[in-house]
């Protein structure tokens, strides 16, 4: 599902100021680039553009830059962001179980949002808590040791 990004106003003034911040320094287009994730929350071809514009670069490089990092998202992401670790620790442990137990909940697949716009699915890799497998984050609340009933009761926490 795609969900279309509104732009204020208030929000590109806010991104250009950043922009200019950024410019006197050297290396400037990866803190425009986290600086464009937190104003819009993703950085669409839109937003893209107005960087490679301020910044004199090329739209393909800021593309490419914007899609090798997975901190980088080029849709909004929903309200609370579900990640699922798939590293081969978890994986072994069962975390597979853990991601299809969330898109039977959610009605979603990996990497998409709920229409309601709620919930983000994502598949990870290694977030460092191998000792804890199979783990999984909620925002940035982690919950090791989880399984199919663990991802039921959570997501019953965030739906009431």
């Amino acid at each position: 599902m795609s969900v279309k990004l509104e732009m204020s106003e208030d929000q590109i003034k806010l991104l250009k100021a950043k922009i200019k911040e950024h410019k006197e320094k050297p290396g400037p287009l990866m803190p425009t680039l986290h600086d464009a994730q937190t104003i819009f929350g993703c950085i669409p071809l839109e937003v893209q553009k107005i960087i490679a514009e301020e910044l004199g670069e090329s739209i393909a490089k800021i593309n490419g830059v914007v899609t090798f990092y997975s901190r980088f998202t080029l849709e909004p992401k929903g309200k609370h962001v579900i990640g699922v670790c798939l590293g081969t620790a978890c994986y072994v442990r069962g975390s597979q179980s853990v991601i299809d137990e969330f898109k039977k909940l959610l009605k979603i697949d990996a990497n998409q949002t709920t229409e309601d716009g709620n919930f983000t699915l994502m598949e990870t890799r290694c977030i460092g808590a191998c000792g804890l497998a199979p783990v999984f984050t909620v925002d940035d609340e982690v919950y090791g040791t989880s399984n199919v009933k663990v991802a039921r009761e959570v997501y019953e926490k965030y739906t009431g």
